[in-house]
């Protein structure tokens, strides 16, 4: 019989969608819950790609596929940070990402071709929509839903002082 942790770690949703202006100024807020909680908090990246983003979905699949590789955050960084340069560039944008990460670009290509990664993404759209998420970022932590597509003001505290009771819950 495997030893099971009896009370997983927290885990932190973020409902983010890579072409998306909003996700970007999120990224501070995302850094410094990671280097608060570090591994006392699980940050999973939940996939929102919205119709009017026409390379978001694209986007969703690439950050599955470097996330495979064993790049996901970063590579969802890189790509957050030329939301513009990917909405009018598209798909050679997360190629190259992939290439200066040192991430096999040739297979993140084949992976956007062969659509590997689709059935993840379109599950998360689905359960996003199901717990109504409307826009991204959204957080949800501790069955609490936090929108930050329409503000991020004190977001960031409301996130970190549930996570902090999660955590301190837990230990």
């Amino acid at each position: 019989m495997s030893h099971t942790d009896p009370s997983p770690r927290p885990v932190l949703d973020v409902w983010c969608e890579l072409q998306c202006p909003d996700c970007r100024t999120a990224l501070g807020d995302l850094r410094a819950l990671r280097d608060r909680f570090q591994d006392a908090l699980d940050i999973r990246l939940r996939h929102f790609p919205l119709e009017r983003h026409r390379h978001a979905h694209a986007a969703a699949q690439a950050a599955e596929e470097a996330i495979a590789q064993g790049r996901g955050w970063p590579f969802v960084e890189a790509v957050l940070e030329r939301t513009e340069e990917l909405g009018t560039r598209g798909e050679p944008v997360l190629v190259e990402v992939a290439r200066e990460l040192g991430l096999d670009a040739e297979e993140m290509d084949t992976a956007l071709v062969d659509g590997r990664h689709i059935l993840i993404v379109d599950a998360d759209q689905a359960e996003g929509r199901a717990i109504g998420v409307t826009g991204t970022p959204t957080y949800v932590i501790g069955g609490e839903r936090l929108d930050g597509g329409k503000s991020q003001e004190g977001l960031r505290e409301r996130v970190e002082e549930i996570a902090a009771r999660l955590v301190a819950e837990r230990s």
